[in-house]
């Protein structure tokens, strides 16, 4: 099940920062972790994290506390000096929060969202009944939960640059029988506007090399498996250019799962801030700037009509709209029966969102 965790922050849409104090003083904090770093307070109060600074729930909020600093301050390095994130931390009144990231109106970003939700409480109906469709045998009728997420969408302002999504969180249920079920889900795609084959090839081959180091496996299961998510299906096409997915991945133990979404969140960076260091500066004329808006139009389409993410953000007692539409652009476009002329960069574009090919 996606959790986008963009607007529970679960939406449309990451900690190894943690906090230890000495038994004696609970003011002592380990010096190697600095909570300073991040781009807010975590939601979680301090002397929790302190207490349960091994529960799997701390170590994934101090992760994407952390993932999250660092994309966004990867992100400000390719803006004007004088724009950086506006930091919104905001408090769910049914359990949790999370602290909501967003430059607006930038000179290489129009509009770049980066959010961590934190969130707890009790499970709507509907939400019970969509993970019971995918095979969830849960017992109760209400069953608390605990949700963390990172969620990030970047819409850049020249069409030359592609678009990113990246999501990663960690999700546990407790049944009326006091049994907990947890999982792991996420991944990474690109969304490109103008196709540039040696960028995607770059793109893939650095989540592949994420992957490998946990499973050989891993990369060409989940490159399908974003294929087949990411599919604009009343119009047969993709959203972009792919990259990995995964849900309900819980096959080993806690541990285990959770190195190998660090690894995904941490290779972020790495696959996708040279391209926009590459292109943020390209010329480009009017008919691509329309190109990007239209394009823009299909993203906006997947986000509200098939996104498991969204739905389940918008079903959860408490969601704050802001954050679940935050992956949405300031600007998009739609024409009437609009169709690339055959030739074109843009036709070839949509071959490839029409039929996905392996690209390492």
């Amino acid at each position: 099940m996606l959790i986008r965790f963009a607007g529970l922050g679960l939406g449309a849409a990451s900690f190894t920062t943690i906090f230890a104090a000495s038994s004696n003083n609970a003011n002592v904090v380990d010096p190697s972790y600095d909570a300073s770093k991040f781009m807010a307070e975590p939601v979680t109060p301090r002397s929790t994290l302190i207490k349960d600074k091994d529960d799997m729930k701390v170590k994934m909020e101090l992760f994407i506390m952390k993932i999250q600093a660092e994309f966004c301050r990867a992100l400000e390095n390719e803006e004007d000096p004088s724009k950086k994130f506006f930091v919104d931390r905001w408090t769910r009144s049914e359990g949790g929060g999370g602290v909501t990231c967003v430059i607006q109106d930038g000179k290489t970003f129009e509009k770049a969202g980066v959010n961590v939700s934190v969130v707890h409480g009790v499970l709507p109906v509907d939400a019970v009944r969509q993970m019971k469709a995918r095979g969830k045998d849960l017992v109760g009728k209400e069953l608390p939960f605990f949700a963390a997420g990172i969620s990030s969408v970047i819409h850049p302002s020249n069409p030359h640059v592609p678009t990113i999504h990246f999501n990663y969180r960690y999700f546990e249920v407790t049944q009326e029988n006091g049994e907990k079920m947890w999982w792991f889900g996420g991944g990474t795609d690109l969304t490109p506007y103008y196709l540039v084959e040696e960028d995607v090839r770059h793109f893939h081959s650095t989540l592949k090399k994420a992957c490998d180091t946990h499973d050989r496996g891993y990369y060409q299961k989940f490159k399908k498996w974003c294929d087949d998510y990411f599919l604009v299906n009343h119009r047969n096409e993709r959203r972009g250019v792919g990259g990995i997915f995964f849900d309900d991945f819980d096959g080993k133990s806690s541990e285990d799962c959770f190195e190998f979404v660090k690894s995904c969140a941490e290779s972020v960076i790495p696959s996708y801030v040279p391209l926009v260091n590459k292109h943020r500066n390209d010329p480009y004329t009017n008919a691509e700037r329309d190109w990007q808006l239209l394009r823009r139009g299909r993203y906006v389409e997947f986000n509200l009509v098939y996104d498991r993410g969204t739905k389940f953000g918008l079903y959860t007692p408490g969601a704050r709209i802001e954050s679940i539409l935050m992956s949405l652009p300031v600007y998009a476009k739609w024409e009437y029966m609009h169709s690339p002329p055959d030739g074109t960069p843009e036709a070839k574009l949509t071959e490839i969102l029409k039929n996905p090919k392996e690209w390492i």
